[in-house]
């Protein structure tokens, strides 16, 4: 139960993560990321976003990496995006705002700020 309401934190993270890669562009349809992939990859996350922690867990970088190398193409970004929009109602304020220290504290470049309302159209 507890993982399901710090999903949509995660997810914040990850789909400003994934913007920022450079890839073809093509269809939602196309995609081939799922939201399970994208909380697969980052439960290792959800005890420093509960919480807060000293420090961010190595898997949880790891699993940030991976993903952001997982969504390549332009479908992939926007699909992790559209999983955000549809659970990050439940996220508040103060786990979006540790879920977007997480790009900067795994050395993930993300050239915009972590957002639940972000426009999942504009990812390219």
């Amino acid at each position: 139960m507890l993982n399901k309401q710090l999903f949509p934190l995660l997810l914040v993270c990850i789909v400003v993560a994934t913007a920022t890669t450079t890839a073809a562009s093509t269809t939602v349809e196309d995609a081939t990321v799922t939201c399970n992939t994208v909380y697969s990859s980052l439960e290792p996350c959800l005890p420093y976003v509960l919480s807060g922690g000293s420090s961010v867990p190595l898997e949880c970088c790891n699993g940030l990496k991976s993903l952001l190398n997982t969504a390549r193409i332009k479908a992939d970004r926007q699909s992790v995006c559209k999983c955000i929009k549809s659970v990050a109602s439940s996220a508040n304020g103060v786990q979006i705002g540790r879920a977007a220290q997480l790009p900067g504290i795994c050395k993930v470049n993300v050239p915009y700020q972590i957002s639940p309302n972000v426009d999942c159209s504009k990812i390219t």
